[in-house]
């Protein structure tokens, strides 16, 4: 047994335990502090995960609903003509209005009366007491109940009866309006049998009026224009239409959107420059087709036998900043060609250039073409048809036609002569420069096409720059055409380089008239006197 302390020593000892006591404690608070600490860090930690994980996912699912808002966007485009053919055809039934009645429906305060005072209501308790003695008392309570009972019921009878009056002049109102309303309905049903009266009897300016709503009145995807101006020739029974289309902007030039966490932004994932090519040219075709397709099938069909359609873009040129309005595609079908199309299945670019239309080789730059009627529909003047050759008659002189007429005119005569792909662009000297494809095994092969529209001599500089042409686009062959002849110097080049054919006036003549079945006259060319 130890050695008991002293009393100063036990004091002290009391004291050092004491103090290890409040150190110990002081260490457990420290302890217990930096424990809720951590848990509050870790629970701060947990809420800024949270918070980051539902930020991410509401980044991600605005870039999936910004890539399916464009997605939609783009399938609206790509379906203009498709959606088109479950379109109820456009009709009179369209214009014409039905009356429906309206109910009158007045007022709760107006339609509901009152409810009439009841006697019951005011007579005054029964006596008791000494009031069975002094009836004196009684007999005045039940007067003074009488006088309030009649003045409310005065007052009652006066109130009906202005809210009865109230009730016959809304109603009044009501028939009136609703007999207005009906008038109006039958004066714009009226103006809609006048309206199919003179579009039956052919009248062109009836005819322009019903056939503009028949086409902006055919439902097509947002953003898209829809004006159109129109012009009827009664004889032929063809309507003209010029239709403002789109500028290739209108195709979403974002593919897709997703969100890259670590830059922590929605990045766009460009569209391809020629699938945006592609669809703009797809959509211009569809808008041509859709507009064909809308006048035809309007009720009555019997008023057109044939639609011709430029589509133009409103824009501005880039270089100048004036507007300009370039022609983009031009074309023209009869109701009989058109009817064997299936919209359904059909490419619409492949269909235009089936219905020998005129189209930009590269509408997204705004090249423009010659349109096949006068966009100045107030002239109700017709150029030649889309299809040169089968507009030309009357033994047409091919010196007289205009540039780009006789382009096409050459271009379908080669494509009757076997060649295929054919290629245009701007020629130097006067004339038409054409790339095109022979399918045939043996001499088929890449060939150039240069046409020259002239009244004397070709100059030999024309041959020698045919064989330039086509040492640089590598082609087999090259043809020379013109509607006058060549001197010996060009038919002597010709030889020596054995792939250039020369064809003259005559020669053109002769095989229009073999692979066209065309009876042309060149025209009046200066032909060398003989010495």
């Amino acid at each position: 047994m130890g050695r008991r302390r002293g009393p100063l020593a036990e004091r002290e000892h009391q004291k050092r335990l004491a103090a290890r006591q409040q150190n110990q404690f002081a260490r457990q608070q420290v302890r217990e502090q930096e424990k809720e600490q951590r848990a509050a860090l870790q629970a701060q930690k947990q809420a800024e995960r949270e918070e980051r994980e539902q930020y991410l996912e509401l980044q991600k699912a605005e870039a999936a609903a910004m890539t399916e808002q464009t997605a939609s966007r783009v399938t609206a485009l790509e379906r203009v003509l498709i959606d088109g053919l479950s379109t109820k055809p456009f009709g009179f039934t369209w214009l014409r209005k039905a009356f429906q009645p309206s109910p009158f429906a007045p007022d709760t305060r107006l339609a509901t009366a009152a409810p009439a005072p009841k006697w019951e209501n005011y007579v005054p308790p029964a006596p008791s007491g000494l009031g069975r003695i002094f009836k004196g008392g009684q007999q005045k309570a039940t007067e003074d109940a009488r006088r309030r009972f009649d003045a409310d019921v005065a007052k009652h009878q006066t109130q009906e009866s202005d809210r009865q009056a109230a009730l016959a002049a809304a109603q009044a109102e009501h028939d009136t309006a609703e007999r207005a309303r009906e008038e109006e309905i039958n004066k714009h049903n009226a103006k809609v049998d006048e309206l199919a009266e003179k579009v039956r009897a052919l009248d062109p300016p009836s005819v322009e009026d019903y056939f503009q709503l028949a086409i902006e009145c055919s439902p097509i995807p947002d953003d898209l224009p829809v004006d159109v101006d129109v012009a009827y020739q009664p004889e032929p029974k063809k309507l003209l239409v010029n239709r403002d289309l789109p500028e290739v902007d209108v195709i979403p030039d974002v593919r897709e959107f997703s969100y890259v966490r670590t830059r922590d932004e929605i990045v766009r994932k460009a569209r391809p420059v020629k699938e945006i090519r592609q669809r703009y040219t797809s959509l211009v075709a569809q808008l041509v087709l859709r507009t064909m397709r809308d006048v035809f099938e309007a009720t009555p069909q019997e008023i057109i036998d044939e639609v011709a359609v430029n589509g133009y873009v409103s824009t501005r040129n880039k270089a100048t900043g004036q507007p300009e309005r370039p022609c983009l595609v031009s074309v023209s079908a009869t109701r009989e060609l058109f009817a064997k199309l299936v919209l359904g299945e059909l490419d619409p670019a492949q269909c235009l250039g089936h219905l020998k239309a005129r189209i930009s080789p590269h509408p997204w730059d705004l090249e423009e073409v010659s349109p096949v009627f006068d966009p100045d529909l107030s002239k109700y003047r017709l150029a030649d048809a889309h299809d040169v050759a089968a507009g030309l008659d009357s033994r047409p002189v091919l010196l007289h036609l205009p540039p780009y007429d006789f382009e096409i005119l050459v271009k379908e005569l080669f494509e009757a002569m076997g060649m295929k792909s054919w290629v245009t662009q701007a020629s130097r000297d006067d004339g038409l420069d054409a790339v095109a494809v022979n399918k045939d095994p043996i001499m088929g092969g890449t060939c150039i096409i240069q046409a020259k529209r002239y009244r004397g001599v070709v100059p030999a500089e024309a041959v020698r720059a045919l064989a330039g042409v086509m040492d640089d686009k590598k082609a087999s062959r090259g043809v020379l055409v013109t509607t006058s002849w060549y001197g010996k110097a060009t038919h002597d080049f010709a030889d020596r380089n054995g792939r250039i054919q020369l064809i003259e006036g005559r020669e053109l003549k002769h095989l229009l008239a073999k692979h066209l079945n065309l009876d042309v006259l060149i025209g009046d060319v200066k032909r060398p006197q003989s010495k």
